[in-house]
């Protein structure tokens, strides 16, 4: 049996001739879910080596082991492209993390901006979800979700070389140009909170230098529609989806 349309991250260096230990949960999955035995081939990546086939050495209950065969496909860097989000809801949040990860974001930092709603997230489990997109969509690179923090500090830290498209609800229907900077530049994208920016945060994002305000169309989209625009519209312009 045939199984390399399964793919697994795995927190291990990946070369020819290693041996990959499971632990419980990834054995239940491979061997109890999936159906999979000794012999058995599946996909292994970790976020560095790029895609290595591998073959089922041992299936237990419990544990598993599996070989390392050869690479299948290199490291897959995405635009060095930033995505800023204020958390919503617990399913909506776990759909930007899952769709930032599928659409190429390098890195997602969730903000507190002064109308979040929520006040912590679960970063364990949200990095858990971009794994898991990165396992469903063929990446080999996983983006870190970082540890929420505020907005202000965010903007006061953050690198002038970076530009930031700033996507401000109060631009609705306007029919303004996206950014027009050259492409393999860093970026950042920042979506704003259920009930938007304030005015004082909406001042201060425009007397940046390396920010661009810009609509998402003429209606207000919610938090989580809002993300998948935003990097649909900066990917078909700057990103890697321009250049294929």
């Amino acid at each position: 049996m045939s199984a390399t349309n399964i793919r697994l991250y795995v927190d291990h260096t990946l070369g020819a001739g290693q041996s990959v230990l499971l632990g419980r949960d990834q054995a239940n999955y491979l061997f109890n879910v999936m159906r999979l035995k000794p012999g058995d081939s599946i996909a292994l990546f970790n976020g560095r080596d790029g895609e290595w086939c591998a073959t089922v050495a041992e299936a237990g209950k419990r544990r598993g082991t599996l070989e390392v065969q050869e690479q299948t496909a290199p490291l897959r860097l995405p635009p060095d492209l930033w995505l800023m989000f204020a958390p919503i809801k617990k399913a909506r949040t776990d759909f930007i993390v899952e769709k930032a990860a599928e659409m190429g974001a390098a890195r997602i930092l969730p903000i507190q901006s002064e109308f979040t709603n929520s006040e912590r997230i679960r970063q364990d489990r949200l990095q858990a979800h971009a794994i898991e997109a990165a396992e469903q969509c063929g990446g080999t690179y996983v983006p870190e979700v970082a540890p929420l923090a505020r907005l202000d500090t965010l903007l006061t830290e953050w690198p002038e070389e970076r530009q930031l498209m700033f996507c401000d609800e109060g631009l609705a229907g306007d029919k303004g140009p996206l950014p027009d900077k050259s492409s393999g530049q860093p970026w950042g994208i920042l979506i704003g909170p259920e009930g938007g920016f304030s005015e004082r945060e909406r001042k201060r994002l425009r007397d940046l230098p390396f920010t661009h305000a810009v609509s998402l169309g003429p209606r207000i989209l919610r938090a989580d529609t809002a993300a998948v625009a935003a990097m649909t519209l900066w990917q078909a312009k700057l990103g890697d989806w321009s250049q294929s």
